[in-house]
């Protein structure tokens, strides 16, 4: 599938579930966001069938977010269900490692090998004052399973200016002697309206500690749908990157559809919700029809996120919790 600006659209991120064990205060506030009903949800049987129909249009990778998908029950089932679709050549989960543990041996027998794990310092006290949660060696026990069983795993920081970008150096000192992909994200307005936003700490700011520290970043070169701009230290196993998510810089080469926990569809992160799938194929519709409509939002896919925030309907103060949309 081809956008009107002749991107490859393939790609589309799932969330399962607005629920999540941790409160990071960049996402949502310490007592949580007001959460969907349970029949508001997408079910997996609708998820199913919405990766059938992708599929048959060319889509070839999934990401399943939420939230923290792993809250949502039997969410195994779901990915049984997934990999069992012919056209997904690629399964991806992002998660937040406190609840994966126990799944590892399942999730290799269905080829998910694929993981990204958000955290934001490996410092054990501002880890818990981030997300308000006392879980640090829980998520980094998972960090060392993850690579001890052959998982491809990427670290996602989200880099906060006076908060955490005294990580930026120890978690890229994570590459070293990891195959690990850590990338370093710019924080985005997307908390629900619980937090003002800070100072922005910008990739060209990560950038800039990561060279003054390390000398020489070999970029590696890119390809379409990349989001983070990936360098390699001479010497490291794995890779550090970074991700202009608020500057933006990426859009050019987007390949990606994004479905909320309730079936709204993002055509971009920064749209406030294009059209609702959940209801549509409740009305009855058939296969083709669902077709015809991610046709229909794929051609009308923005620009980028710039044109994409002018046309929102809701003012951007109103902006959603990151756990509400995936990511």
């Amino acid at each position: 599938m081809k956008d009107s600006f002749d991107r490859t659209i393939d790609y589309v991120r799932i969330a399962v579930t607005d629920r999540c064990n941790l409160r990071c205060f960049y996402c949502m506030p310490a007592n949580g966001i007001p959460y969907e009903p349970k029949a508001h949800l997408l079910s997996y049987e609708e998820i199913t069938r919405l990766l059938r129909v992708l599929g048959e249009l060319g889509f070839r990778k999934v990401r399943f977010t939420g939230g923290e998908p792993f809250l949502r029950k039997d969410f195994m089932k779901l990915l049984e269900n997934t990999s069992a679709l012919p056209a997904f050549e690629s399964i991806h989960i992002t998660s937040n490692g406190t609840l994966l543990q126990k799944h590892l041996p399942r999730l290799k027998e269905l080829g998910v090998t694929k993981i990204n794990l958000s955290i934001d310092s490996l410092d054990k006290d501002r880890f818990h004052e981030i997300t308000r949660r006392d879980d640090f060696v829980k998520v980094m026990d998972t960090f060392h399973l993850l690579i001890a069983n052959g998982f491809q795993l990427k670290l996602n920081a989200v880099i906060m200016k006076g908060i955490n970008t005294q990580d930026i150096i120890p978690l890229a000192e994570l590459a070293k002697n990891h195959p690990v992909a850590v990338r370093f994200i710019e924080e985005m307005p997307f908390n629900g309206g619980y937090k003002e936003n800070i100072e922005m700490y910008s990739a060209r700011d990560i950038y800039s500690d990561l060279q003054a520290h390390y000398g020489t970043l070999l970029k590696n070169p890119g390809k379409h749908g990349d989001t983070a701009t990936v360098y390699q230290i001479p010497g490291y196993q794995g890779t550090v990157g970074v991700i202009a998510a608020f500057s933006r810089t990426f859009c050019n080469t987007c390949n990606r559809l994004r479905i909320s926990p309730k079936g709204e569809i993002k055509s971009c992160l920064y749209d406030d919700g294009v059209f609702n799938i959940r209801d549509y194929m409740r009305s009855g519709v058939t296969d083709l029809e669902l077709s015809e409509k991610f046709r229909e939002i794929i051609r009308l896919k923005p620009k980028d996120g710039f044109e994409a925030e002018k046309m929102r309907k809701t003012p951007k103060a109103a902006m959603q919790s990151m756990s509400s949309i995936g990511g």
